[in-house]
Formats: C-alpha cells, sequence, structure tokens
C-alpha cells in the first residue's frame, strides 16, 4: 500500500508531519519525533520581534527601554524568555539537520520582511531545507484596507523568493475576504506552500482585574470543518502544495483532510496531548481506511472530496448552506 505523497518538493512515506510546536525547542523531542515515523517536521517558530530586539535593541521599531513605549511593549517577552535566541535558532537548525534524517523546515514568524530577508538567508544556509512563515497579524489600524493587508503579504513572499533557494511555504489566517483570490496571488508570488490555518489565540476578559486574561487551548477537531472547506475549494486548482493544521486529532480527521485535497497534514495539540507515537496510530489509521476502500495509492483517493470537478463550485457552496439551514426540524 503506497502512502506516499509530495510537499514543497519532497517525496515523503505518508502525509503526517510535525508542525510548529514546542517539540522543536530540543534536539532530543525531535529524534522521538522522526523515531515515531515523522516523515518531516517544522521547527518552533522565531519570531520577528526576536530579531529586531536582538539585532537593533528594537521591538516594532520602538525601544523597550524608552519609557515613551514601554507601556506599549510590556506585554512582548524579554530576550531570555524565549527557548533560542536568534543565532542559537540557526545553530539549532545545523545540529537537528546533522542528526536526522527526514526534512527539517525553519519558521518565521511575524508581519513584515524588513528582519526576515537577512535571517532567512542564515536559515537556509544552516541547512534547513524549506521555510514556512508564519504571518500572524491582527490588523487593528482602521484605516489599513484589506488590499493593502494582501498586497504587504504578497510582497513579503515576493522578497524572500527572491533571496532563497529553498521551498517556502506561507502559513496563513482564513480571514480574508476573498481567501480564493489570496492563495492565487501568493501562487503568482511563489509560494511553494499553503498552510490552511493559523490560529488565532483570542485573549478572554478576567473581570476581577478587567485585563485580557490570555488563553492557550489545544485545538480539537471541532476546528476541521473550516480548514476542509478551503482544502476542497483550492485542491486542484492552485500550483501550491496544500497543508492542513489545525482541528487534526483523530486518523480520521487527517484522512477527511486528505480527501479534501491536503498534500500533507500537519500535526501539533495530538502530539502534545498523545506523545509522538501517535504518527504511527494516524499512518495505521490511513492505511487500514485505504485498504478497506482498496485504494493502492493515497494518489487515488486525495481530494476525492474537493470541488475540483465541480462545475460550479459557488453554487454548491450555496446550495449546502441552504439544504443545512432547511435540515433543521423541531
Amino acid at each position: 500500500m503506497d502512502t506516499e505523497t509530495s510537499y514543497l518538493g519532497f517525496r515523503l512515506p505518508h502525509p503526517f508531519i510535525a508542525g510548529a510546536s514546542p517539540f522543536g525547542y530540543q534536539l532530543e523531542a525531535i529524534k522521538r519525533l522522526e523515531d515515531a515515523g515523522c516523515a518531516a517536521v517544522v521547527l518552533h517558530s522565531l519570531f520577528e520581534e526576536q530579531i529586531t530586539l536582538a539585532s537593533r535593541g528594537r521591538i516594532r521599531n520602538r525601544d523597550p527601554l524608552d519609557r515613551e513605549f514601554a507601556v506599549a511593549l510590556a506585554d512582548f517577552p524579554a530576550s531570555d524568555d524565549y527557548p533560542l535566541r536568534p543565532q542559537e535558532y540557526a545553530e539549532h537548525i545545523n545540529r537537528v539537520k546533522q542528526a536526522i534524517g527526514i526534512p527539517v523546515i525553519g519558521s518565521l514568524n511575524g508581519t513584515s520582511a524588513e528582519s526576515w530577508l537577512a535571517f532567512s538567508r542564515i536559515i537556509e544556509q544552516a541547512g534547513a531545507d524549506a521555510l514556512e512563515l508564519n504571518l500572524y497579524e491582527v490588523v487593528t489600524d482602521l484605516s489599513m484596507s484589506g488590499l493593502a493587508v494582501e498586497h504587504q503579504l504578497v510582497e513579503i513572499v515576493k522578497e524572500l523568493k527572491r533571496v532563497l533557494k529553498i521551498p517556502i511555504a506561507v502559513k496563513l489566517s482564513p480571514f480574508f475576504a476573498a481567501f480564493g483570490n489570496v492563495a492565487r496571488q501568493l501562487d503568482a508570488a511563489g509560494a511553494d506552500g499553503l498552510v490552511l490555518f493559523n490560529r488565532f489565540y483570542q485573549p478572554d476578559i478576567d473581570i476581577k482585574t478587567m485585563r485580557p486574561s490570555p488563553q492557550l487551548e489545544l485545538s480539537a477537531s471541532s476546528e476541521l470543518l473550516l480548514r476542509l472547506r478551503w482544502l476542497a475549494i483550492l485542491h486542484g486548482r492552485v500550483r501550491p502544495g496544500l497543508a492542513v493544521t489545525g482541528g487534526v486529532a483523530t486518523p480520521d480527521d487527517g484522512i477527511k483532510a486528505l480527501l479534501a485535497g491536503a498534500d500533507v497534514v500537519q500535526l501539533v495539540s495530538a502530539l502534545l496531548r498523545h506523545g509522538p507515537g501517535h504518527i504511527s496510530a494516524m499512518r495505521q489509521g490511513l492505511e487500514r481506511w485505504m485498504e478497506w476502500h482498496k485504494a493502492a495509492r493515497l494518489s487515488e483517493v486525495r481530494g476525492r472530496a474537493s470541488l475540483k470537478q465541480t462545475e460550479d463550485p459557488a453554487a454548491f457552496e450555496r446550495a449546502n448552506y441552504i439544504r443545512a439551514l432547511q435540515s433543521w426540524s423541531r
């Protein structure tokens, strides 16, 4: 039974890879992922704010030691609070590459390219096989248009593709008015992969202190549906490889993502809950399902539930929306 897939130009024995997580902090943890059968690993993210603080003593172009900006920057972690400093991150990549045999994908998390251009080359030179851009930003500037946000995002990818030889995957949020067009623009800009989707960690409010209270919860299967929808819409209609992240907790979740059109399935919360051995459970679940359906190769079933062959995808989406509403009965 052939579960082989391709992502960012890599031939992988199966589609289950480790997404960016605390597993990337230590070499021994990454070795455990490889020993458990992980097909590739995305290292934890290096934040733009770390890079600018280390290189220029600035966070978002402001001096954290300046009283004028002290309050605005107070919530950012100090340099020592991050697991690795920028230069240590590059050294970590080098050590990991020497120790394991699966593809190693570096990760940069931020909102602009000003500090990434130089450091992305350092990550490439350290031996990373690819780079994942985690473009995480909640736009709070009320004067900034959606078109401007999209333009900035596309320009970042163009700039990085200009200076890097390794493949680039872009991790995105779903909150665009026309996400399909954003995907097409990133395709034209040269992105090699699209990762669907970023999780927005929305703070709660502590009514005792009357202040925001950060919340970090592991994802659950209920979050998968939005990702399935866009995988199904994009499969076969854009060139970049498609990765799903968020909401994959069980083998059935992974199978659904592949049916929708995913090339790989990133696991984070499931690995944090169950440990690296969960990769074997995911792979075995896929193999049993393929055997039951008499599918000899993964390529025979990938995208089977996508909209690639649908004559009018918009009408299909609208029809299913109406059908779902009409299905309710007391």
